[in-house]
């Protein structure tokens, strides 16, 4: 393996980072010179809020982190996968739902938070290339050594969870009547009865209808007679 740092690449370890945090990995090593390069690929708890408890990534289920982590003159740039898996149920017929979710990120870790600058000389049009490449922009904790991947990990698969999720997209979903799954049964149906609860309201129609048209008679007797 070559020691030039402009052509070193390396496999990352992980390490546990001194708060315990499950979602934080060393970088220290390939920050150390611009050029070094290292590959991640491990595997961390899912966090919080991607999806809900009817569908989304479980918290604490697997998922995969793997790319390359690139060291520039003002900071990381992380490009990578990351995969997990949602589960849950589709919105329509209640269907078991069991989906792998994929998402490509290029990341932005920059060594120290940027600074308003009066100046926009050369250097500073190089750093704004460089997050205008990436997608998204996280800090790195302690100096520079260590990334922090849990909100990467949220941002990275939450737009992959639907709102609606389906087992397919022409789901017919349940009968209203009886719960019946119309995807395994789709000749199921009802024969059409009148509603009992409009059968009083139908009664007192005819009966006002009858009384209205005994005194239209009435009355047109009435005006006969004068007549």
């Amino acid at each position: 393996m070559s020691e030039n740092n402009n052509d070193t690449t390396r496999r990352h370890t992980r390490h546990l980072h001194p708060d315990q945090s499950p979602w934080a990995v060393r970088v220290s090593d390939v920050g150390s010179a611009i050029g070094r390069s290292e590959h991640l690929d491990d595997v961390f708890p899912a966090p919080t809020g991607i999806g809900d408890d009817f569908y989304g990534v479980h918290p604490g289920s697997d998922v995969r982190v793997e790319g390359d982590l690139d060291s520039l003159k003002d900071g990381l740039i992380l490009t990578a996968t990351v995969s997990g898996t949602a589960t849950g149920r589709c919105s329509r017929c209640l269907t078991d739902l069991e989906n792998p979710l994929t998402a490509h990120v290029t990341a932005f870790l920059p060594f120290e938070p940027p600074e308003p600058s009066e100046h926009d000389g050369e250097e500073e049009q190089d750093v704004d290339l460089e997050q205008e490449e990436a997608q998204d922009v996280y800090p790195l904790l302690e100096h520079g050594n260590w990334a922090d991947l849990e909100s990467l990990i949220r941002d990275a698969l939450f737009d992959l969870v639907p709102t609606t999720p389906l087992c397919k997209p022409d789901c017919k979903g349940l009968c209203p009547l009886d719960g019946v799954n119309l995807n395994e049964h789709p000749d199921h149906h009802h024969e059409k009865t009148a509603d009992p609860r409009w059968q009083a309201l139908a009664g007192l129609r005819q009966k006002l209808e009858r009384e209205e048209g005994q005194d239209r008679d009435k009355n047109g007797d009435g005006q006969s007679d004068k007549q």
